[in-house]
């Protein structure tokens, strides 16, 4: 992990990092966890993106609150945030100088590995009998696993441009197999191969897009592998903190540009997550796309995965 990494760390949203970790967040102030706290104490300054408690003197970053709201070390701590944030940490140790060129992600290392995807127990078992996904959106999205020397199995994700070129690739921790591992907690939720482009997935999508379709945006893959296996045509967006300069520039000319081939009438729809950073992602998409319609989930699912598995012998939504 290197400085910048780190940086992408200490830069997220603090108010965005407190909702995640389970704290309600009001006029940039909230309960502090640290002391019974009954007057909302605890602070956040948007400005230097910190928090402090004026009662017990609890203060810092995001990288701080995380460790004293979960209690985990530095490292730890760090793994928890990328993990929740989608943020991309490199799997080995960064380059020895800054001015080394930057590496790319290689492509033809992997490529392979998708042409025949292959799904071992695990994968299936995560698939098919808990998430209950179409065998056909599976295959549309070349999932496939492995499994690495400590015995912990990886569902394997590519990700594609509009073009079809592999450009990045996430790799989930589906767990190891009981007596394999001393400590899960050693291994990271997701891992990314140096290099990897991990933006907005499902861009093969938009070739089959024609005039007047409608086109769902999600949060995260799992939940637009639901919205597919639901029959509808979707992309997601990495992480409801994190939307990219080049995702609202490439969302931006899919709905406004009328020389492209997709785009033009065209409705966007979006199940928000039911938290604040969900609807903030909501709403900072919809700047973009002014005709996003809103959809709102029922209480007691809390993003569309959860609905849809609520829903999976039911007619789902238009």
């Amino acid at each position: 992990m290197d400085k910048f990494e780190l940086q992408r760390l200490r830069d997220l949203p603090i108010e965005g990092v407190a909702e995640r970790l389970g704290l309600q967040v009001k006029k940039h102030k909230a309960l502090c966890p640290f002391h019974d706290d009954h007057h909302a104490s605890l602070s956040f300054k948007v400005s230097r993106n910190t928090f402090r408690c004026f009662v017990c003197g609890a203060s810092g970053g995001t990288i701080d609150l995380t460790m004293k709201v979960l209690g985990k070390d530095f490292r730890e701590a760090c793994r928890w945030l990328a993990d929740e944030h989608n943020v991309i940490l490199t799997e080995h140790q960064p380059p020895a100088s800054n001015l080394q060129p930057q590496i790319q992600f290689d492509a033809s290392r992997y490529e392979r590995f998708f042409e025949r995807p292959w799904l071992n127990n695990e994968a299936r078992r995560f698939l098919f009998d808990e998430r209950r996904l179409d065998g056909r959106v599976v295959r549309w999205c070349r999932l496939t696993s492995w499994r690495d020397r400590q015995g912990v199995n990886w569902l394997q994700i590519p990700y594609y441009n509009k073009e079809g070129r592999l450009v990045g690739i996430q790799n989930r921790n589906l767990g190891s197999e009981k007596g394999k591992v001393k400590s899960e907690e050693l291994t990271p939720r997701f891992k990314f191969p140096r290099g990897s482009q991990c933006g907005i997935y499902n861009l093969p999508v938009l070739n089959l897009l024609h005039e007047g379709d409608d086109l769902y945006i999600t949060e995260g893959c799992s939940d637009c592998w639901a919205m597919l296996s639901a029959g509808h045509k979707a992309i997601a967006i990495p992480s409801a903190t994190l939307l990219k300069p080049k995702d609202v520039e490439l969302l931006s000319a899919l709905a406004s540009s009328p020389q492209r081939e997709v785009g033009r009438g065209l409705t966007f729809h979006m199940f928000p997550d039911r938290d604040e950073p969900g609807e903030r992602l909501f709403l900072q998409l919809q700047q973009v796309l002014p005709n996003l319609t809103h959809h709102q989930l029922p209480l007691g699912c809390k993003d569309f995965g959860e609905y849809y598995l609520r829903t999976r012998q039911t007619e789902m939504p238009p």
